[in-house]
């Protein structure tokens, strides 16, 4: 356009006062004029090993076999990385299942923005462990009663407990089978140095599982109350369970629930990746800690 004549000067409109105009520099115009046009639209980078149908398909696949149910991108992203050995950016696994809505329907924000700005998480394994339950209905039995412990290291389920009665004395049972796990048998003082933090559920404030803890040795901490992320890495199990294999499901009784439950936390330890993890699941974390320690 800047060797276009003016109708009306007869004179041609020249590059500076084009340039001006249209608010281009001049500097890049002379670039652009000496650079293939071609490569200007190509893409920066290397060439991606797989076309985005490709990836597709190898995201569909991943996601059907997985025993897990609604996974977001990055474990998505993290199996592809480990498992297929295929170097493929984050962002772009991301944009694939966002087009083709493969999204994780769990993961819509929800409520305020959370404000508690402390931390829960312990530099080793066995230092606390998180308690917590929840209600389950069955056909033919009612209401059923899960219990959990869940370190806060590595998130992983060092106990569980499925029944009938949800007292003081069925709370005890995960603790229970973690202590017996890690710490050998029952005995004075047993776990000391563990701390088991718990909500102020009548359970854990009843003076049979005060004494029991004290009984081995274990420190008792309630979180605050009003808020539940003092006791986050039990509430956060307990809300990956239920997506996992209570929602949308209908329990005949209590031993179908209970094989149900053990399944889940046998696959939940060895093959649950966790984002705070490095995306590895609990049993690796805690393995990776033990050879660090024995080096």
């Amino acid at each position: 356009m800047s060797h276009s004549t003016s109708p009306s000067t007869k004179q041609t409109y020249g590059l500076q006062r084009v340039c001006r105009i249209w608010g281009y520099p001049r500097s890049t115009f002379y670039v652009r004029l000496h650079v293939d046009p071609k490569a200007l639209k190509a893409k920066p980078g290397p060439k991606p090993q797989v076309s985005d149908s490709e990836l597709l398909t190898l995201i569909q696949g991943d996601l059907q076999a997985s025993p897990f149910q609604g996974e977001g991108h990055d474990k998505v992203h993290a199996r592809l990385i480990h498992q297929k050995r295929l170097h493929v950016g984050h962002n772009r696994v991301l944009r694939v299942m966002r087009e083709h809505q493969l999204l994780s329907p769990f993961r819509v924000p929800h409520g305020q923005e959370n404000t508690h700005d402390g931390t829960i998480c312990t530099d080793r394994p066995d230092e606390m462990w998180g308690t917590d339950g929840t209600k389950v209905m069955t056909v033919e039995e009612g209401n059923a009663w899960i219990f959990a412990a869940i370190d806060h290291y590595n998130s992983e389920c060092v106990g569980w407990h499925v029944c009938k009665k949800g007292d003081r004395f069925a709370a005890l049972e995960p603790i229970r089978m973690g202590i017996h796990h890690y710490f050998g048998p029952f005995g004075p003082d047993q776990a000391r140095g563990l701390t088991i933090r718990s909500d102020h559920g009548c359970q854990y404030t009843s003076d049979h599982f005060r004494d029991e803890l004290r009984y081995l040795g274990i420190n008792h901490s309630l979180g605050f109350v009003g808020e539940p992320q003092t006791n986050g890495i039990a509430e956060r199990f307990f809300r990956t369970l239920k997506e996992q294999i209570i929602k949308g499901r209908v329990w005949t009784n209590l031993e179908e629930l209970r094989n149900a439950v053990r399944t889940f936390v046998e696959l939940y330890n060895h093959q649950w990746l966790l984002e705070k993890n490095g995306y590895q699941s609990p049993l690796q974390t805690r393995d990776q800690f033990n050879l660090r320690m024995a080096a």
